[in-house]
């Protein structure tokens, strides 16, 4: 079964895009779509369309078998979680702190689920009464207790839905809800498993920042998702040349040598490096 994060990221665009429906008729953005391979680190599937487009909706019509979706809260529609289900393949999402469900069973805790912040593993009926009915069979939830390092520092998340220049604060103790429908895997696990999906925001850090794909070379959909899938290959081609996530080192090495500042063997050598240092780690 494939481990695999799905996201979505806006890229802003302009007034004059008319497609590219947002916020309202001066606020205007794109949206990617992305399934990224969690432990081959790489994109597997993306699709742009316009930033009021629901994931939900987007990802129902690209589900496969074989699959363990790693899921975010907004992705938290029942009747979709079942379709999951169907596939069949898996899920590991976080849930909204008010979710409704009714125990069904409490499942004993290890010693190691202990250790990494579980505080209780429970089969359940997820949703009211009046929506138990959306899932075929009882869900698994597990709470997870953590410190938000980045809380404790004193550091604000700016609003990325709000128009105006405002900030959310959070408390720098947490706590997650994780639901899945897998009952075969240890609490511990699947707190890793979501922990992972991380790994997909930092794709995206790289996406945007790093490859600069904020700046848009196209005002039509169609030019946008050439440039994702121009952006996205180059990713894979760094990946397969180095054997590791692409760096911003070795992206700027790979633009000095197009630039011709450095020569084909300084590139070799950056790259040949990468691969003696993972060695040495292993």
């Amino acid at each position: 079964m494939t481990l695999v994060a799905v996201d979505g990221t806006l890229l802003k665009a302009l007034p004059k895009m008319l497609w590219a429906l947002w916020l309202d008729e001066d606020h205007r953005a794109a949206k990617v779509h992305l399934e990224f391979d969690i432990l081959k680190g790489i994109p597997i599937q993306a699709q742009v369309t316009h930033a009021n487009k629901s994931e939900i909706a987007q990802l129902e019509s690209t589900l496969a078998p074989g699959k363990l979706y790693c899921l975010d809260a907004g992705y938290g529609e029942y009747r979709f979680l079942d379709k999951i289900i169907q596939q069949p393949s898996s899920f590991v999402m976080r849930l909204r702190d008010n979710a409704s469900y009714e125990t069904i069973e409490e499942r004993t805790l290890s010693e190691a689920d202990r250790k990494v912040g579980i505080e209780f593993d429970r089969v359940v009926w997820l949703g009211s009464k009046q929506k138990r009915n959306n899932f075929s069979k009882p869900m698994r939830i597990i709470q997870l207790h953590y410190y938000d390092v980045r809380a404790l520092l004193g550091h604000k998340r700016k609003s990325r839905v709000s128009s105006k220049k405002t900030f959310r604060t959070r408390s720098a103790e947490q706590t997650l809800l994780i639901a899945t429908d897998r009952m075969d895997l240890s609490a511990e696990l699947i707190g890793l498993i979501y922990r992972y999906r991380w790994q997909i925001e930092l794709f995206f850090r790289w996406f945007k920042c790093i490859l600069g794909c904020q700046h848009l070379l196209a005002l039509s959909q169609n030019g946008i998702t050439i440039q994702v899938y121009c952006a996205l290959i180059a990713s894979l081609l760094i990946r397969l040349w180095t054997g590791r996530k692409p760096t911003k080192r070795t992206f700027e090495m790979i633009c000095l040598y197009f630039q011709g500042w450095a020569s084909l063997e300084e590139l070799i050598g950056h790259i040949e490096g990468l691969k003696s240092q993972d060695q040495k780690q292993q």
